[in-house]
């Protein structure tokens, strides 16, 4: 079942998701060539209790994190770690769930570690394009397809791999719903997007082929990695569908985000 919110609902996971919004912020600052990945945990799980969230990740089948850190040709759900040390060049995604009175926001940035080289520069531009070009379809009336294919024809046209296991989702009143939201599709196919739906679309873009694997990260826990070996970034933003166009309830940017906000 898909849950349509309020205005008033929605104004709470915009709330939510201005605390994910403050800590990517900040964490830019934090990101350089030397850090622990399990620096970047710290940091954020601090700074979302000190801002009166909760680390909605921790506890999510099995998950024991505030955050996922994945490095590389990590594709998405890599753990932090003690002892791994970000190198000059690197590309590091951080994923992260935050709850507020009950309202959940979702949000993924990647970041240059130092000065980004030139394939990771345009790896990183083509993965934020991408989203914009997702989230421009988010509106009344259209379908789940038509975010995907505005996607996948970028993403396909540019030479890049457009990861299909892991999508976007609806979000809301827990942290993943219905419905399915991939980056891949057929324009005019899928669900109609309604007002009041909340979804996160966050493509996850390799610099070559889409193909992943699995490897397991503990006992109870796996991430992927690209099949190739290839660097892979993602961005993602939590979303509204409403009357007046697609809302980003995670936004960083007020300038760059201002027709979506």
């Amino acid at each position: 079942m898909i849950s349509l919110k309020s205005p008033r609902e929605i104004e709470a996971m915009k709330a939510s998701g201005a605390i994910i919004a403050g800590m990517h912020k900040e964490l830019k600052k934090l990101i350089k060539p030397g850090i622990e990945s399990w620096d970047i945990e710290t940091f954020c799980h601090k700074y979302i209790e000190e801002h009166g969230g909760v680390a909605a990740q921790i506890g999510f089948e099995t998950y024991k994190y505030a955050t996922c850190v994945s490095i590389n040709d990590y594709v998405c759900h890599a753990i932090p770690r003690k002892g791994v040390f970000l190198k000059q060049g690197d590309i590091v995604k951080v994923d992260t769930v935050v709850e507020l009175e009950g309202a959940f926001s979702d949000s993924c940035w990647s970041y240059a570690v130092g000065e980004p080289t030139p394939a990771v520069a345009k790896l990183m531009e083509i993965t934020k394009k991408a989203l914009y070009l997702g989230i421009d379809q988010a509106v009344i009336g259209n379908r789940i397809g038509d975010i995907g294919n505005a996607i996948e024809e970028y993403v396909t046209k540019e030479g890049y791999g457009d990861v299909r296991e892991y999508i976007g989702h609806g979000i809301g009143p827990t942290m993943h719903e219905d419905p399915a939201v991939p980056h891949y599709g057929v324009a005019g196919r899928g669900l109609r997007l309604k007002e009041g739906m909340t979804i996160t679309i966050e493509p996850m873009i390799n610099i070559g082929g889409w193909e992943t694997k699995i490897v397991e990260e503990e006992p109870d826990w796996s991430a992927a990695k690209t099949a190739d070996g290839s660097l892979s970034a993602q961005y993602e933003h939590t979303i509204a569908i409403t009357k007046d166009g697609p809302k980003i309830l995670t936004s960083q940017d007020a300038v760059f985000d201002a027709k979506y906000l």
